[in-house]
């Protein structure tokens, strides 16, 4: 009788130890999917990439830095551009690996424009304003404003945005640039990298359409946060023109013309 006793202790034990452990195991299986969730949050919801951290200042989103003397930024090779340039180290490495990939698919992409502070800018938006000096001033600005940003407004300031291949979007409709274009739709995003003046139908303000202009999201994303909350018109001064900042709203309809969906 007291070995049957006994026995019935032990299996009893037995079964409850399993249950604490079935119940620890549980939690660690919860903390572990929290943990996921978390990640979650700091990657870039559309690309799946990390967005990478970064040191944000008000002179660098306005251009008003020498981007060739900033560690951040690095020149891009000859093999990958059309002429001496730079970009944001960041969104280089991606541009790299997503060339790479587009030559195995023989396609070739080449950077005709990068980086471009805010005295560059302002020479190619005076050599416009002259240009179109028998508009008047807001039309003027309108006018460059089409495909051309303010200075202190511009995404290729930030060294994350470039321009591959051609600055007509004619090109890519058909031929060698269609095959570009239509690689770059479907590949891009999975290196972080967006079309940000799609067609106006839907509704996007500002800038006209540009197939060339690809910008690296999980980089540029952050620096349109901050400018976003930082800058204000006060700030967009010094160069022709600059007084229509406010009056034409370039912040809201031009910064920020890009479609809803990569603001996200």
């Amino acid at each position: 009788m007291k070995k049957i006793v006994f026995i019935f202790i032990v299996v009893i034990l037995y079964s409850c130890n399993n249950k604490k452990e079935a119940k620890h195991v549980g939690t660690n299986t919860i903390a572990e999917t929290t943990d996921t969730s978390n990640i979650s949050k700091e990657t870039d919801i559309k690309t799946s990439i990390p967005q990478p951290k970064v040191t944000i200042t008000k002179a660098l989103v306005l251009g008003k830095f020498n981007f060739t003397k900033d560690t951040s930024f690095v020149e891009v090779a000859a093999k990958h551009s059309s002429k001496s340039l730079y970009l944001n180290k960041q969104a280089y490495a991606a541009f790299v690996k997503m060339h790479n990939a587009a030559a195995k698919d023989g396609v070739t992409l080449t950077i005709i424009s990068g980086t471009r502070n805010f005295w560059y800018q302002k020479g190619i938006w005076e050599r416009k304003w002259a240009k179109y000096a028998s508009l008047a001033p807001a039309d003027r600005a309108k006018k460059i404003l089409e495909f051309s940003s303010m200075p202190c407004t511009s995404r290729h300031h930030w060294g994350t945005d470039m321009d591959i291949n051609n600055l007509e979007n004619s090109y890519f409709k058909t031929g060698k640039g269609k095959k570009e274009y239509d690689w770059l739709q479907k590949h891009a995003a999975t290196y972080g990298f967006y079309q940000v003046y799609t067609d106006k139908d839907s509704g996007r303000t500002g800038y006209n359409l540009e197939k060339w202009h690809w910008s690296y999201l999980p980089l540029a994303k952050q620096y349109l946060e901050y400018y976003n909350k930082n800058v204000s018109y006060a700030d967009i001064s010094d160069f022709k023109g600059a007084e229509l900042a406010k009056e034409l709203d370039v912040i809201n309809l031009y910064v920020n013309g890009i479609p809803e969906t990569l603001k996200e």
